[in-house]
C-alpha cells in the first residue's frame, strides 16, 4: 500500500479532474485487496484538507481549488487571516472579513477559498472547518443584570463571550478566572455557551497569572497518574543489566555546566588532547529513549506536549519529574546512561573522524557557568584551587572553542550575540527587578559543542540514509530581502548582496559593523523578521543561520520530543539498521512529527513570551509619570515600539498622542514622519518618552514622546487674561435696556487659551 504523500503524488500524476472514489480506484488501478485501506486514506486526506470532498461525492485537489488550509489568526478588530500550512495564493495569508468567518474561532484549523485579491492581498471565506483548536477558554466570570452568566475569554482574539446556562457556573463568583469548556460552538446566529470546569482565583492573587497562561495556550500542566506509575516503575538507579552491551566512559573525567538554578543536566562533556595535537571531544547526552519506548503513555504524553515550558518561576516538564530531575538528569556522582557522540577536531575545527555510542558516564563534578567564567576570564584564585584537578580540562576546552568558533565564522554563521534580560522576582512570583543577562565563555562553549555535535549526528543520519527530524532553516524571501536592504540603505549600511544571491555571511558581515551601535538591536530584530522562523522537518533541507548543510536536534531529549526522536533512530542504525517497512511507516509518520512539534515550539515560547511581558507591565504600574530613555524597535501605521533601556521594558507610543502633526507612515523605510514639521521617528532613533499609562485589561504599556508632550502642554497652557472683543455685559445693558440677557449669552467671549 502507497503512503499517504504517494497517493497524493498519483492522484496529481493521473487524474486531472474532480473524481468519485469509484473513479479513483480505476484511474489508479489499485487492487481490490487494498481497496479498504485506500477508502480510509481518502478520508484522512480530507481530515487533513489535502482533499476536498465537494458535490456530487467527488474529491478534488485543495491545491487545485483556489483554496488554502490552515489556521485562523482572528484579530481583536473582528477580521482575520488564514495562516497557510503551504504556500498559498501569491504566498501571502488570505483575509476573512468578519462576516465570512462563518462560525470559525480562533486557532481552529480551517479550509478557506479565495474569491478575489486587493491591494492587501488574498480575500475569501471560511468554507469548512477542519479541526477546532481549543475546546476550553480561559476568562473572567461575569453575570448580567438579567441574571445568565457568561465569561469574558481572556484572549482578546475570541472574538465572542462564551455564555453559561444556569446551574453550569460551578462555585464562580462574578470577577474570578475560570476555565470554561465549549458545550456549544457559534452559529451565525448565535453565540458558543460552555460550562465553568475550574475557578482559577482572581487575576492579580499570586501563581494566577501563570495558571491563566497555562490554560489559554492548553498546555497540559499536569502528568497523568498513569505516566508518573510507569516512570516510577522504571526505578531511581541504573541497573545493572541497563550497561549490558553499552560503552563505558565512567573512568574518564565527565563534566556538566549549567545555570546555577537548573535543576535537569542532559548534557555533558570529556575532552582531551591526541598526540597528533587534535581535540578527542565527547558529547555525551542523557539516554532518554533507553527507558521511555515508543506508543508508551510516557512517550504519547511526552509527544502531545512536544517540549518543556519555562516560566519566570516555574517549568512544565516534558517528562514527570522521577525522569525530568531524577533518572535521566546527569546528577554528580552517579551513573547515567547515555548516547554519546565522540568527534577527533583537527587544529582549524573540521571533524575529521567521529564515533557514536550507546555509553554510561558518571559525572565527576557539577559545574555552573560562572563558576567556569570565574576560571577561564576572571583566573579567579579561589575558584580555580577549588577545582584544581578540573582546571586543565577547562583551559582544554576553551582552547577549542575558539577554533570552532572561528571556524563557524568563517563559513558565515549568523552570530546575533544581543544582550538578553533576567527576570528577579518575589516571593510572590512578582517582578522585583529586570537585569541584564551575562552570556560569558562558559555559555558559549558549551553552545559551540552542542551546535558540533547537532551538526555531526545529522551528517551522519543523511550519509546512512536514515529518516529523521531535521532541524531546518531556509533561506530568507527574497522580496523581504530587498526590503530590508532598502531600509538599512537609508542608515548608510548594506548586504553588499541582492535577494537569492545573499547567503548567511553578507548577514554575519553586517552584524560585525553594527555591533555596539544604536542600532544595532533594531537592525538585528529586523533582520530576524526578515529570516525564516526554524522548523522541524523530515527533510534534511539544510540551516541558513547556521550555514549548515546539514543540523538536526540531538543534546536534549529530556525537553525536546524531535531529539529523543533523533536518538531512537540513532539506535536502530547502530543495532541492525532501518528496514524497508520501518521505512515507510517513518516516511509516512515523520512529516507529521514534524509539523506538530513545529507547532507545540511556537506555542511554548508564545506562552514564554506572553507571561513575561504581562509581568513587565504589572512592574511599570507605579512608573506612570516617570520618563526613560529607550530605543524606537518597531514602527507601525498605529504608532511606534520603544523599549525603554533603563528595565529592557517595551511600551506603545500611539500615533493618537503625537499630536503635533499628522504622521505618516513610511513602510519601506520604517519611519513615521510628520506632514508639516517634517519630523521623522525611524526605527533605532533613541528617544525620551513619558509613561502615560498601563493598561492591564490590554497588558500594554502606553508611552508619550516627551518633546511633544510638553509642546502639547505648552498649547494648551493659559497664556495670561485675554480681553474679549465683546463689550461688557453692564455697557449692552445701557446701551439695549430692553435685550434679553440670554442673547448677550449667546454672543459671549471667546475660550481662553485658544
Amino acid at each position: 500500500m502507497t503512503s499517504q504523500n504517494e497517493l497524493l503524488d498519483l492522484i496529481r500524476d493521473k487524474v486531472h479532474h474532480p473524481a468519485t472514489a469509484r473513479e479513483l480506484v480505476q484511474l489508479l488501478r489499485i487492487p481490490r485487496e487494498e481497496r479498504a485501506a485506500f477508502t480510509r486514506q481518502l478520508k484522512t486526506l480530507v481530515t487533513d484538507g489535502a482533499l476536498l470532498q465537494i458535490r456530487g461525492n467527488r474529491f478534488g485537489l485543495a491545491e487545485k481549488m483556489d483554496v488554502v488550509v490552515g489556521r485562523l489568526q482572528t484579530n481583536p478588530g473582528g477580521f482575520g487571516f488564514v495562516v497557510a500550512e503551504h504556500a498559498g495564493p501569491d504566498g501571502q495569508d488570505v483575509y476573512i472579513a468578519a462576516a465570512n468567518l462563518k462560525e470559525a474561532m480562533h486557532g481552529d484549523r480551517v479550509i478557506a477559498r479565495v474569491e478575489s485579491r486587493s491591494g492587501r492581498g488574498p480575500e475569501g471565506r471560511i468554507i469548512r472547518i477542519l479541526q477546532r483548536s481549543q475546546e476550553t477558554v480561559v476568562g473572567r466570570f461575569e453575570i448580567d443584570a438579567q441574571g445568565p452568566g457568561y465569561v469574558v475569554p481572556f484572549d482578546r482574539r475570541v472574538l465572542t463571550d462564551i455564555q453559561v446556562p444556569a446551574g453550569e457556573r460551578s462555585a464562580a463568583e462574578p470577577g474570578a478566572m475560570v476555565l470554561v469548556e465549549i458545550t456549544r460552538w457559534p452559529t451565525a446566529t448565535r453565540g458558543p455557551a460552555g460550562r465553568v470546569v475550574e475557578v482559577l482565583g482572581r487575576i492579580d492573587e499570586p501563581g494566577v497569572d501563570t495558571q491563566i497562561i497555562i490554560r489559554k495556550h492548553q498546555i497540559p500542566d499536569e502528568h497523568s497518574e498513569e505516566a508518573v506509575a510507569e516512570a516510577r516503575r522504571i526505578g531511581a538507579e541504573v541497573r545493572e543489566r541497563d550497561l549490558r552491551g553499552r560503552t563505558d566512559f565512567r573512568t574518564r573525567t565527565t563534566v556538566t555546566i549549567d545555570g546555577e538554578h537548573a535543576r535537569d543536566f542532559d548534557d555533558a562533556i570529556t575532552i582531551e588532547r591526541l598526540p597528533n595535537g587534535h581535540y578527542w571531544l565527547g558529547v555525551h547526552i542523557a539516554d532518554v529513549s533507553h527507558y521511555v519506548r515508543e506508543g508508551s503513555v510516557l512517550d504519547e504524553e511526552a509527544y502531545e506536549r512536544a517540549t518543556s515550558v519555562y516560566f519566570p518561576e516555574r517549568a512544565v516538564h516534558m517528562f514527570p519529574a522521577e525522569l525530568a530531575t531524577g533518572l535521566c538528569s546527569l546528577n554528580p556522582r552517579v551513573d547515567r546512561l547515555v548516547q554519546s557522540c565522540l568527534m577527533e577536531v583537527d587544529r582549524r575545527g573540521g571533524v575529521v573522524r567521529y564515533e557514536m555510542h550507546d555509553g554510561v558516564i558518571n559525572s565527576a563534578a557539577r559545574m555552573t557557568y560562572t563558576d567556569v567564567n570565574a576560571m577561564l576570564t576572571d583566573r579567579d584564585s579561589d575558584t580555580m584551587a577549588r577545582h584544581i584537578e578540573l582546571v586543565p580540562i577547562f583551559e582544554t576546552m576553551h582552547e577549542l572553542f575558539e577554533i570552532l568558533h572561528a571556524r563557524r565564522r568563517r563559513r558565515g554563521s549568523v552570530d546575533f550575540d544581543l544582550p538578553e534580560t533576567e527576570v528577579v522576582l518575589s516571593e510572590l512570583g512578582e517582578i522585583e527587578a529586570i537585569i541584564p543577562s551575562e552570556r560569558n565563555v562558559a555559555h558559549r562553549i558549551i553552545e559551540e559543542f552542542m551546535l558540533l555535535a547537532n551538526e555531526t549526528v545529522a551528517r551522519h543520519l543523511v550519509t546512512n540514509g536514515t529518516p529523521a527530524l531535521h532541524r531546518v532553516h531556509e533561506p530568507p524571501d527574497a522580496k523581504k530581502v530587498e526590503d530590508f536592504e532598502a531600509f538599512i540603505t537609508t542608515l548608510g549600511y548594506s548586504l553588499t548582496a541582492e535577494g537569492h544571491a545573499v547567503r548567511p555571511k553578507h548577514f554575519q558581515k553586517l552584524i560585525d559593523r553594527i555591533r555596539g551601535t544604536p542600532v544595532e538591536r533594531p537592525i538585528a530584530a529586523l533582520m530576524l523578521r526578515t529570516m525564516q522562523k526554524a522548523r522541524y522537518d523530515a527533510a534534511p533541507l539544510g540551516h541558513f543561520g547556521l550555514a549548515a548543510e546539514h543540523y538536526t536536534h540531538f543534546t536534549s531529549p529530556i525537553r525536546r520530543y524531535p531529539d529523543l526522536v533523533v536518538h531512537r533512530m540513532l539506535r536502530e542504525l547502530r543495532h541492525g539498521g532501518i528496514t524497508d517497512e520501518r521505512r515507510q511507516e517513518l516516511d509516512e509518520e515523520l512529516p507529521d512529527v514534524a509539523r506538530h512539534t513545529s507547532e507545540m515550539e511556537r506555542r511554548a515560547d508564545e506562552a514564554e513570551r506572553e507571561l513575561l511581558q504581562w509581568k513587565k507591565v504589572r512592574f511599570m504600574a507605579d512608573k506612570v509619570g516617570d520618563e526613560f530613555h529607550g530605543y524606537v524597535t518597531g514602527v507601525a501605521p498605529y504608532g511606534l515600539f520603544v523599549e525603554l533601556i533603563e528595565h529592557f521594558v517595551e511600551g506603545l507610543v500611539h500615533i493618537s498622542s503625537m499630536a503635533d502633526d499628522y504622521y505618516r507612515f513610511v513602510e519601506q523605510q520604517h519611519l513615521l514622519r510628520g506632514e508639516n514639521t517634517r519630523r521623522v521617528y525611524r526605527l533605532g532613533d533613541k528617544v525620551l518618552v513619558q509613561v502615560v499609562k498601563v493598561d492591564m485589561e490590554r497588558r500594554q504599556v502606553d508611552l508619550g514622546l516627551v518633546e511633544i508632550l510638553e509642546e502639547m502642554r505648552r498649547e494648551e497652557r493659559p497664556r495670561g487674561p485675554v480681553r474679549s472683543k465683546v463689550r461688557p455685559k453692564q455697557e449692552r445693558r445701557a446701551q439695549h435696556p430692553g435685550r434679553r440677557e440670554r442673547a448677550a449669552g449667546k454672543r459671549g467671549g471667546r475660550r481662553r487659551g485658544r
